[in-house]
């Protein structure tokens, strides 16, 4: 059983293969984004974050510190930009800032306790989720995107 194109054509041509990736790639990150926690009116609950702070917050987890301007350069923002990332991730204690152990002219930050908690929260929800998206497929589909789980890694890669 082959599993059924995307609603337009079946994929016959590398051209169309990547217009088929690219659209059901967005569609699946964009859903994804959509499974962001909103917090309850006046529960004392921090803001959810948007998708730039999210993204600096987990950049610096998985560095495990940089300085400002390498976060700003890691995530190809301006640094005016990610000073105001940097500053309302520490206003919501995500993020925690120390003194750089060779110049004494700039910080590293890292990832407070909670920010990783928040972190493990939001990749619990997608990836329960996705979970329960993959079961609803057929063992053969399964066993498909076993095999295209690496394959796309290397893409996202190069």
């Amino acid at each position: 059983m082959t599993m059924p194109p995307t609603g337009r054509r079946a994929v016959s041509t590398s051209h169309g293969l990547a217009e088929d990736l690219r659209i059901s790639i967005a569609r699946l990150s964009r859903r994804l984004r959509t499974l962001r926690p909103v917090p309850t009116e006046g529960a004392g609950e921090a803001s959810p974050l948007s998708l730039t702070q999210f993204a600096a917050l987990a950049a610096l987890e998985r560095h495990r510190s940089m300085t400002p301007r390498e976060l700003a350069d890691h995530e190809k923002v301006q640094p005016p930009s990610m000073t105001r990332v940097i500053a309302y991730l520490e206003g919501q204690g995500l993020v925690e800032r120390s003194p750089h152990p060779t110049d004494g002219r700039q910080v590293v930050l890292s990832v407070t306790t909670a920010g990783r908690d928040l972190l493990a929260g939001e990749r619990r929800r997608k990836e329960a989720w996705l979970s329960q998206r993959l079961s609803e497929l057929t063992a053969e589909e399964r066993a498909i995107l076993r095999k295209a789980a690496p394959i796309l890694d290397k893409l996202s890669q190069a």
